[in-house]
């Protein structure tokens, strides 16, 4: 079957501000999906068949492959391929699009108006995601526009700057951009008054840090007192060590099995990845979550069980750490098992009798064994001596 839907990117200004072939292909579709806002910018005596996105979205994509073979067109805000529907349309349905026409989306509107060179601004969504994903953005000297959710999302980030040290922050709200009654108005984080905002709007911040700012780099190593813990920490230069280790690219999806606090998973995805906990105690796994808002990464999987069994069914992974319980039974082979080809798997012991297994586990699959031994100054009889902590024996394998 030939491509037979149409992706429109569509502003503000609705139908008029669409170029020639944009119109054209509104004009002649035979169905018409998008929001409901979408859908009343087209006349209403549009004869197409009118299609609003429902709840779940699985169903609106049932939906739209019952339409196959027509001339289907969906209405989308601005550049549907930037955090728009077109993404998930290519992943999931990319034979059928047939054309995919943007039109100036929030982002380089919000740019344009802020006189802000796109290359040099961070360009965050919140729309369909906790807007705890800003905070990993936050530092000095960041710009970043923001899509939002609704009117209550300004006065939401304007907090969450205030609470991290950045109340000296700029914002601009900008409404409705495109349209008629766009409007914009500017304030400062801790000043801002939480007075009503359109529901469509975008935020731009010009991050001013405060003395007290929470100022934490986006690299593996982050301060151990970032974490909430109850001594189920990977200590920072063994964690920093580790994610070298593993190295995170984009994407990829690590399992954190025996996950403790996070740290590991939390840092893997703070370098763009994504990834899945693993831990049997409930508690810890409420101290995950709690670690992985405060540090930007909300949307980390947390699974709640016991390791091997709970790690039947999830998705394959590209990298796996294994924290502690290698000796469980069973644990190594159901994470080498489910580990894809050329996947890395980095195990971290401290015990003797766990050591002596990962030596037993690199003669048979290869790998590098490494010693790391850290020492911090501390006084010692009114002077500063070496601090040694338990050594850690790493090791990391490619499949």
């Amino acid at each position: 079957m030939k491509p037979w839907l149409s992706v429109v990117g569509i502003g503000s200004d609705g139908v008029s501000g669409l170029s020639a072939a944009a119109r054209t292909l509104v004009e002649a579709a035979e169905v018409l999906v998008g929001g409901e806002r979408h859908l009343a910018m087209v006349a209403a005596d549009h004869p197409a068949e009118r299609l609003a996105w429902r709840s779940p979205f699985h169903d609106s994509l049932d939906d739209l492959n019952a339409q196959a073979g027509r001339r289907v067109v969906v209405l989308a805000t601005g550049d549907p391929l930037h955090y728009g529907v077109a993404t998930m349309l290519a992943r999931r349905m990319p034979q059928a699009i047939a054309a995919i026409i943007p039109a100036p989306g929030a982002f380089s509107l919000a740019a344009a108006r802020m006189r802000w060179p796109l290359s040099e601004t961070d360009c965050v969504s919140v729309h369909n995601r906790a807007v705890e994903n800003v905070y990993m953005h936050f530092h000095p000297g960041a710009r970043l526009l923001i899509l939002t959710r609704g009117g209550e999302t300004p006065a939401q980030i304007a907090a969450a700057l205030c609470q991290r040290g950045y109340g000296p922050s700029r914002m601009a709200i900008l409404e409705n951009m495109g349209g008629p009654d766009e409007a914009r108005r500017d304030g400062t984080a801790e000043g801002w008054d939480a007075s009503p905002v359109a529901k469509l709007n975008t935020v731009a911040v010009d991050c001013v840090a405060g003395p007290d700012a929470l100022v934490f780099s986006r690299l593996a190593g982050l301060p151990d007192e970032s974490y909430e813990n109850d001594g189920q920490l990977t200590k920072r230069e063994v964690r920093a060590a580790t994610l070298a280790a593993l190295a995170p690219l984009p994407g990829r999806l690590l399992w954190d099995v025996g996950a403790g606090c996070g740290s590991i998973a939390i840092e893997w995805m703070r370098a763009g990845g994504r990834a899945i906990a693993v831990e049997s105690h409930r508690g810890r796994a409420a101290m995950i979550a709690r670690n992985a808002a405060a540090l930007g990464v909300p949307d980390l999987d947390t699974v709640i069980g016991k390791a091997p069994a709970a790690l039947d069914g999830l998705e394959t992974p590209d990298a796996i750490f294994i924290g502690g319980g290698i000796r469980t039974d069973g644990m190594f082979d159901a994470c080498w098992d489910g580990l894809r080809p050329g996947g890395r798997l980095v195990a971290n012991t401290v015990t003797a009798d766990s050591e002596a297994l990962v030596a037993s586990l690199r003669e048979r699959h290869g790998g590098i064994l490494t010693r790391i031994a850290i020492s911090h100054a501390a006084p010692a009889g009114g002077q500063a001596g070496w601090q040694p902590k338990r050594p850690v024996t790493q090791w990391s394998v490619v499949k």
